[in-house]
C-alpha cells in the first residue's frame, strides 16, 4: 500500500511540473493576447483577412472571426461570429469552423509546440496556409455538389455564455481551465504509465503503427499522438514535454508528431463545439482530419530523406 501511494505521489509531481511548464507559456501570453481583444488590435488583423474570405465563399468580415480565434481561441471567434450579423448558409458556416478548427489559439498552442521541440514559423505557416487552403479546397467541394446551401436552424449561442463578461469572470475562467489543465495532465500521465505497464500500449502501437509509420511518426510518439489528436494539442504537447525529458525521443519523430497533432487535435470537443454554431459534420469531421493527415503525409515524404542537420536548422526548437 506504501509503494501505491508513493507512486500516486510521484505522478501527482509529474503532472505538477508538467503543468508549470505548460502555465509558464499560457499566463503571459494569455495577458498579451486579452489586452489585444480589450485594445481592439485584433480588429486590424480582421480586416487584412478579409480578402482571403472571399476566396473561401465567406464574407469579408469573417476575417475579424478568424483572426479572434487565431489569437484568442475558438470561444473568442465564436463571440466574434456571432456579434456580427451575418446570415450564412451551413456550407459557409463549416467552411468557417473548419479554418478555425485547424488554426486557433496561435500563441499559447504554438509556445506549446515550440518547448516541445518544435519552431514556432514552420508550425505557424502549416496551421495558416493548410487552414487556408483546407477552406478554398472545402468551400469549392460544397459548391460542385451544391450542398448545405440553406441556413442552419436554433444555433445553440449559449455555448459562450461562460466565456465573455468581466475582468474577474475572465479570471475566475482562467484558473479554472488552468485546474482543469493540470487535472487532466496528470490523468494522462497515470494512464499512459498503467498503460505502458499492462501492455496495453504496446498493442496500440502495433495497431496504429502501419499508419502513422506512414507519416514518420516512430512507436514511441503514437501514444501521446493519439491524445492529442483526440483531446487536444495542450494535453498532447505537455505529454510530449514530459516523454522528453524522461526519453530520449527522436527529434524527427517528435516533430511529425507534434505537425499532426497542429493541424488535427481536439478532434471530439471542438468539432462538436463547432456543429453546436451550425457546422456540418462533413466538414469538421471528415474532411478536417483527412485533409490534416494528407498535409502531414506529404510533409514527410518531402523532408524523409532529409539529414537531421538540415531538419534541425528549420524544424527543431532544441
Amino acid at each position: 500500500m506504501r509503494l501505491f501511494w508513493n507512486q500516486v505521489i510521484e505522478w501527482i509531481k509529474q503532472g505538477g511540473k508538467t503543468s508549470l511548464k505548460i502555465f509558464k507559456i499560457m499566463i503571459p501570453v494569455t495577458i498579451i493576447v486579452k489586452i489585444l481583444q480589450v485594445t481592439g488590435a485584433i480588429v486590424y488583423v480582421g480586416d487584412a483577412l478579409a480578402p482571403m474570405m472571399n476566396w473561401m465563399g465567406l464574407p469579408g468580415e469573417m476575417g475579424l472571426v478568424w483572426a479572434s480565434a487565431m489569437i484568442g481561441n475558438m470561444y473568442a471567434g465564436m463571440v466574434a461570429y456571432f456579434s456580427i450579423s451575418s446570415h450564412l448558409t451551413v456550407a459557409q458556416i463549416s467552411v468557417l469552423a473548419t479554418i478555425i478548427l485547424i488554426a486557433h489559439s496561435l500563441p499559447i498552442e504554438l509556445a506549446v509546440t515550440k518547448k516541445a521541440g518544435a519552431k514556432v514559423i514552420p508550425l505557424f505557416l502549416a496551421r495558416f496556409i493548410v487552414g487556408f487552403i483546407a477552406g478554398v479546397l472545402l468551400y469549392q467541394i460544397y459548391k460542385l455538389f451544391h450542398g448545405l446551401n440553406y441556413e442552419p436552424g436554433i444555433i445553440n449561442q449559449l455555448v459562450i455564455s461562460d466565456k465573455s463578461g468581466s475582468f474577474w469572470k475572465w479570471i475566475l475562467t482562467e484558473l479554472k481551465n488552468y485546474g482543469i489543465i493540470f487535472i487532466m495532465i496528470t490523468f494522462l500521465i497515470i494512464l499512459l504509465d498503467i498503460l505502458k505497464k499492462i501492455g496495453v500500449i504496446e498493442l496500440v502501437n502495433k495497431g496504429l503503427h502501419p499508419i502513422l509509420k506512414s507519416l514518420g511518426i516512430g512507436k514511441e510518439v503514437i501514444p501521446i499522438t493519439v491524445f492529442g489528436i483526440t483531446l487536444g494539442l495542450a494535453y498532447g504537447g505537455g505529454l510530449i514535454i514530459n516523454e522528453v525529458e524522461k526519453n530520449d525521443l527522436p527529434k524527427r519523430d517528435v516533430f511529425y508528431a507534434l505537425l499532426l497533432m497542429s493541424l488535427v487535435h481536439s478532434l471530439i470537443e471542438d468539432s462538436l463545439l463547432m456543429i453546436s454554431i451550425g457546422a456540418h459534420y462533413t466538414g469538421v469531421f471528415i474532411f478536417r482530419p483527412l485533409f490534416g493527415f494528407l498535409i502531414t503525409y506529404i510533409i514527410v515524404r518531402i523532408t524523409r530523406n532529409w539529414n537531421e542537420e538540415r531538419m534541425k536548422k528549420l524544424f527543431y526548437s532544441k
